[in-house]
């Protein structure tokens, strides 16, 4: 019987490895005095398999540690969770004492099955396969100042007049030339002023009255709603990249997750109706009857 079994097993194996042959097109063993080795296409191939393996067996075991842990991790860039979330991480806590929230600020979007992050706010236009996705905000550029900028004798009655202060420029100088080509300022020189390459810093420096910036409205959202800047026209760019919260199908039902997600879209709510109210104010934004344009 065991002789038999044996002969059993080694016919399995054989016709195993001749259909894998036949499938990938490559020779995985080669049979030696009634023994299969592996080849060296064989050895490449047993590297990815494993490692598929590892990644499956890690991702698995942090699924059921998240199911069952009260710590929610989430990501974002370092620019939202500077200008957008941190101010609003005690409203979190009081909302849900019995979440041990972290934030984890990089420029990378995460890998789910690898790292330790439950959810995450991604920038970007939504597409992200295998993902449960939901938008956040809509985005719209627009210009932004200090209020003590435009005191005095200082005032910005058209779009012309952001030319007599410092243009602060993120990455580049397209978005205030598209900005003023939308206003109908043709032809202006936009190659003066700071170039930063953070939207955050771009912001701050606003803030500080260091000269005009072109914001999108997540990121400047708090500083407009506390009164910290202000938008001189009403003019904006519709920007077709927005704020999305992203997060693994399978714990997208989670309580923990479905909790942080309602938070997050509940907040960007009040955001939206608290700057419309202060747009519709006589003394929220200047008029500028030009309508709301398309941007990239």
């Amino acid at each position: 019987m065991p002789q038999r079994n044996c002969a059993s097993r080694r016919g399995r194996s054989a016709t195993k490895s001749r259909r894998w042959r036949a499938e990938l097109g490559v020779k995985l063993f080669n049979r030696e005095r009634q023994r299969l080795i592996i080849t060296e296409a064989g050895r490449q191939y047993l590297a990815v398999v494993r490692d598929a393996l590892d990644r499956l067996a890690i991702g698995t075991e942090r699924l059921v540690q998240r199911q069952t842990s009260g710590v929610l991790t989430i990501s974002t860039s370092p620019d939202f969770a500077a200008k957008w979330l941190v101010h609003r991480l005690a409203r979190f806590v009081e909302a849900h004492p019995g979440i041990d929230l972290r934030v984890s600020a990089t420029m990378h979007h995460v890998d789910f099955a690898r790292e330790d992050v439950d959810i995450a706010v991604r920038h970007g236009d939504g597409n992200w396969a295998g993902l449960d996705v939901t938008r956040l905000t809509s985005e719209h550029l627009f210009a932004v100042c200090s209020p003590k900028l435009v005191t005095g004798r200082h005032r910005l009655s058209e779009p012309s007049d952001v030319l007599k202060f410092p243009l602060m420029h993120l990455e580049d100088r397209k978005d205030w030339s598209r900005w003023l080509e939308a206003a109908g300022v043709v032809g202006a020189d936009t190659s003066r002023g700071p170039v930063l390459n953070r939207a955050s810093m771009l912001i701050d420096a606003a803030v500080d009255g260091q000269g005009i910036a072109l914001a999108r409205t997540a990121l400047a959202a708090w500083d407009l709603i506390n009164g910290r800047l202000l938008r001189p026209f009403s003019l904006s760019l519709r920007l077709s990249k927005t704020y999305w919260i992203v997060c693994p199908q399978a714990t997208s039902t989670l309580p923990k997750i479905k909790a942080c997600r309602d938070w997050l879209l509940a907040e960007a709510a009040d955001d939206a109706r608290r700057l419309k109210e202060i747009a519709s104010s006589p003394k929220g934004v200047a008029k500028l009857s030009r309508p709301t344009i398309a941007g990239r």
